[in-house]
């Protein structure tokens, strides 16, 4: 698996025109390839009358999955560069839907490659990326006694808590880099006199 990722800050749009055709890309964070054929699909419907809706997307942070469509444009000359643009910025779970509406003024095959490309980079330079970064799920079991102050804790020294659970006993699920396991053990052991239990899972990402 990689150890990080980077992918678009959010959804959002950015248009440019170009000899009178406009060229509208809606860019989206997408962290299956339904969400992104999800997306598509919403993109296609707001846009009924456009000449063409042409997509690409990158699934998976070593980018297993990766599909284009230059819905009716030349062959290779919209949705190809589309991809190769996400995948030259090193983008990963994100979908990009080009729309067009002609202008009047053919492009050629140079000119559409060059159009459909620079509109995703310029949508991905408008919109942001962000970094994301692997983390080993875990959960730290504690009495009630000692939960708050743990909590204030796992804060204060920058864990990643991403629940606490109030029951018998208190859990609280963490993110940790795999790097980072054996020493929060022994600081847990150490901030708590050896009471807690701390249980380790699968794997996420998580914001950097």
């Amino acid at each position: 698996m990689q150890d990080q990722y980077r992918t678009v800050a959010r959804e959002g749009a950015h248009e440019s025109e170009i000899n009178r055709s406009r060229f509208l890309c809606s860019l989206a964070p997408a962290a299956t390839e339904e969400e992104a054929q999800a997306f598509v699909a919403r993109i296609r419907k707001e846009h009924p009358t456009a000449t063409h809706n042409c997509f690409a997307y990158v699934i998976g942070a070593d980018a297993a999955v990766q599909k284009a469509s230059d819905d009716g444009e030349p062959g290779g000359t919209a949705g190809v560069p589309m991809l190769q643009m996400l995948m030259r910025r090193e983008v990963r779970y994100v979908v990009a839907v080009v729309t067009r509406y002609y202008g009047g003024v053919k492009l050629g095959a140079g000119g559409l490659i060059r159009a459909y490309g620079g509109v995703v980079g310029e949508a991905l330079d408008a919109l942001g990326t962000i970094t994301r970064q692997r983390f080993r799920l875990a959960t730290v079991t504690v009495d009630h006694q000692r939960a708050g102050k743990l909590e204030n804790d796992l804060r204060a020294t920058g864990r990643a808590v991403r629940e606490v659970t109030y029951a018998d006993a208190v859990t609280i699920e963490i993110g940790l880099p795999d790097s980072d396991v054996d020493v929060f053990r022994a600081w847990l052991a150490d901030a708590t006199a050896g009471t807690a239990t701390l249980e380790l899972g699968g794997e996420a990402y998580a914001d950097a």
